[in-house]
């Protein structure tokens, strides 16, 4: 058990409050790690079945399912090809995952363990999938690093398009409201997509070249976004379309994965300081600071499930889970 005492905690905002914030609470957590197949580079976990993680092991072709009961793990391999990036619990309850070495969207149904592979249309050449998200309609949209971002529906259809700004589609999400918004790290703008016509419209950081790698939005819709290159942690608030910044504390941080879990706390994964931090919001504090479990970590993306936040650690072929206090 850690806990990191409010007295402590330093305020690290780009913008001046006129007053003080209020400390925030104790904050307690407790970690559970385990060791995966060497190799395995972990890059995405997400929450399963009851009782299970999943996660995506890139570096050996294969979807991994985690008994959080037993702390036990086996993987499902999912084609010749595959180097898998993200996976994200379906609607349907299966598993879907964008495969950037077989260039398709791929799901796997745990009851039957069938798996469907999803080819992109030809003409889109090499994509380079990154990450997917479902809408309120149950649609799954995905990017790809190479310019594209589209969407599959149950059936397999499926439309590519092309960003506006070209390559960099990089972290997608969901709003509260179903709709759906991706990021691009090389065009470093922030993307709002139409799920009627399938366009975009382009919003640009506060930050000229910020590299926005991760997006995430809270319970009252902001969307909070990573800056790789600027080290900043951003809040965009589509009601008003305002920009906020926040500093990652240390010399020269490097802002990869955000997520935002159940009490609207900030997690990003800081890979020069080889830390998860916690952001809280309502004090614009930094409330806690996670050590990767060994050196050079790389949490590349974060999601969880209740109280309990999953750090997939790619550089050390592990899985890190986060239960946090009530």
């Amino acid at each position: 058990m850690y806990r990191l005492i409010a007295g402590l905690v330093l305020a690290l905002s780009s913008t001046a409050a006129a007053a003080e914030p209020a400390p925030p609470p104790d904050y307690s957590y407790e970690t559970r790690v385990l060791q995966l197949p060497k190799g395995s580079r972990p890059h995405d976990a997400s929450p399963g079945r009851p009782g299970e993680i999943w996660y995506t092991a890139q570096g050996q072709g294969a979807l991994g399912i985690i008994d959080v009961g037993d702390w036990t793990y086996r993987q499902v391999p999912l084609g010749e090809e595959s180097a898998p990036h993200g996976v994200v619990l379906g609607p349907d309850g299966k598993a879907w995952i964008t495969d950037s070495g077989q260039n398709a969207i791929v799901r796997y149904d745990p009851t039957s363990e069938a798996i469907d592979v999803w080819k992109l249309p030809e003409g889109n050449g090499y994509t380079n999938l990154n990450t997917g998200a479902f809408d309120a309609d149950g649609v799954h949209w995905f990017t790809g690093q190479n310019g594209i971002y589209g969407k599959v529906d149950s059936s397999g259809a499926m439309e590519v398009f092309k960003d506006p700004e070209g390559r960099g589609p990089y972290g997608i999400d969901a709003s509260p409201d179903g709709g759906i918004w991706y990021v691009s790290l090389a065009g470093s703008h922030l993307a709002q997509v139409s799920r009627k016509t399938g366009s975009v419209t382009v919003i640009e950081p506060p930050h000229e070249g910020a590299g926005l790698r991760r997006v995430w939005a809270d319970s009252a819709g902001d969307l909070w976004i990573s800056g790789w290159n600027s080290g900043k942690l951003y809040r965009y608030r589509p009601s008003s379309k305002q920009w906020t910044s926040f500093d990652l504390p240390g010399e020269q941080p490097k802002a990869y994965a955000v997520y935002v879990d159940e009490r609207d706390d900030v997690w990003v994964t800081d890979f020069a300081s080889n830390n998860t931090l916690v952001f809280d919001p309502e004090s614009e504090r930094w409330i806690a600071t996670i050590p990767g479990s060994g050196p050079n970590a790389n949490v590349r993306q974060i999601l969880g499930r209740g109280n309990q936040v999953y750090l997939p650690e790619s550089g050390t072929d592990r899985l890190m889970m986060v239960t946090v206090g009530k």
